[in-house]
């Protein structure tokens, strides 16, 4: 146990400038929480400039700081050695810890940046060494190379990480406290035209296919919650997420927020583009997946064969790119993520800032609109009607012939609203 009055020695060493040397006892923690006792010496300073019992004063100074104990105070508890590193704490303590807590999508991904960019560097450093100022320098290369989101992450999960060494008592004070999240690259954040929305819309053929894009394109559906829809998500007006897909299976029950579990209004022009495909489809059971595939190999849990739930990078990669460079459309422009960030930039001309929280069912917004803003139930669907048929409406000014637009999959756009041809 430590000895909290331990007095260590003083000894004086050297021959031309002779030096005040501190030894004393270090009680700390090894990865399994025993205690262990090390011993530590210390420069207390020249001989010519400190007495010896300003060497002693010093060297007790010393011991209460390194064994954790405060002026005064009997309780202390022992920090960890340096058998604990950062890299053993995120693997060991840290990331079991949160696995729990994280959907299957942020696990992946959280995991990933953690390990690539901040375990990397320091994996093998004592935690009890590093400092506010080696956390700092992470950042800060980081934000030389990467953009503003991979430096955010990296920030957010670096304290997290020391906060819970901090409460798990690994180490006495969080140096992550005082970091600073530093200046970096701007962001590219690239949106869709109205011209580019509606050519790709009159591109697509297959029923299947425009039903998902024009969920995607038009009622903000995040892409997990897209590819998870089922027939009984679909009320004839709104869609309600009853659970997410990721990487090919399906997570009834699982949502990003609570706030994403409000119901999403469908624009009464895209209706008809969801009952067509509910007429193809094989399969409309309430619990049927809207948008299946099927699993070409068996894996954990689903067998060969049986529907699952599409992989986003597979659907727009095979079915929907090779349509988006026939029409000289980037491809980076042509993800759910962009489809997603379109439409509530687009809002901005159609709503309140209040509609479109509610339409993309972001958990907070700023205060302002928090607190000053209150949401207006009819103008929710007014405003995503309104944009969705701005956008159709612009599928006009397409053709310099006729009075209304025909696409290939035999839609027909007239007045700014979805008919059959």
């Amino acid at each position: 146990m430590a000895m909290v009055y331990q007095r260590g020695n003083v000894y004086e060493k050297g021959t031309l400038k002779k030096k005040w040397y501190g030894k004393f006892r270090v009680y700390m923690r090894d990865q399994n929480g025993k205690e262990v006792e090390r011993t530590r010496r210390v420069v207390l300073g020249l001989k010519s400039e400190l007495r010896k019992h300003e060497a002693q004063e010093k060297l007790q100074s010393i011991i209460r700081q390194e064994n954790g104990l405060e002026k005064g105070s009997r309780v202390a508890f022992p920090p960890c050695d340096d058998s604990v590193t950062f890299g053993w704490f995120v693997a060991e303590r840290y990331l079991p810890m949160r696995r729990g807590q994280w959907r299957p999508a942020t696990e992946q991904k959280t995991e990933f940046e953690i390990n690539k960019y901040l375990v990397r560097g320091i994996k093998n450093e004592p935690l009890r060494s590093i400092g506010t100022f080696e956390l700092q320098m992470i950042l800060n290369r980081l934000a030389r190379n990467y953009s503003e989101s991979i430096v955010k992450h990296a920030y957010v999960n670096l304290r997290s990480i020391m906060r819970m060494a901090q409460k798990l008592k690994f180490i006495s004070d969080n140096p992550a406290e005082d970091t600073k999240m530093p200046e970096t690259k701007a962001v590219d954040r690239p949106t869709m035209t109205a011209e580019q929305i509606v050519q790709l819309v009159n591109g697509i053929e297959d029923p299947h296919d425009l039903c998902l894009m024009s969920i995607g394109l038009f009622c903000a559906t995040r892409t997990s919650e897209t590819l998870g829809l089922q027939w009984k998500s679909y009320t004839g007006e709104t869609l309600i997420i009853h659970g997410t897909a990721y990487e090919g299976r399906l997570y009834e029950g699982k949502v990003k927020t609570d706030a994403s579990r409000d119901s999403v209004p469908v624009p009464v022009d895209i209706r008809p583009v969801i009952e067509s495909w509910r007429q193809l489809c094989p399969d409309t059971s309430p619990g049927a997946l809207m948008f299946p595939t099927y699993a070409r190999k068996a894996r954990s849990g689903v067998r060969s064969g049986k529907n699952v739930p599409r992989q986003a990078k597979n659907f727009l990669k095979w079915r929907i790119w090779p349509i988006a460079k026939k029409l000289g459309i980037p491809r980076k422009l042509v993800t759910f993520q962009v489809m997603r960030r379109t439409l509530g930039t687009d809002l901005q001309r159609y709503g309140t800032m209040k509609d479109a929280q509610q339409i993309l069912r972001h958990a907070s917004i700023r205060t302002t609109a928090n607190v000053y803003m209150q949401q207006i139930p009819a103008s929710v669907v007014a405003a995503i009607n309104a944009r969705t048929r701005a956008i159709l409406a612009a599928g006009r000014e397409l053709s310099s012939e006729t009075q209304s637009t025909t696409g290939s999959n035999g839609l027909q756009f007239e007045n700014g609203v979805l008919a059959s041809a």
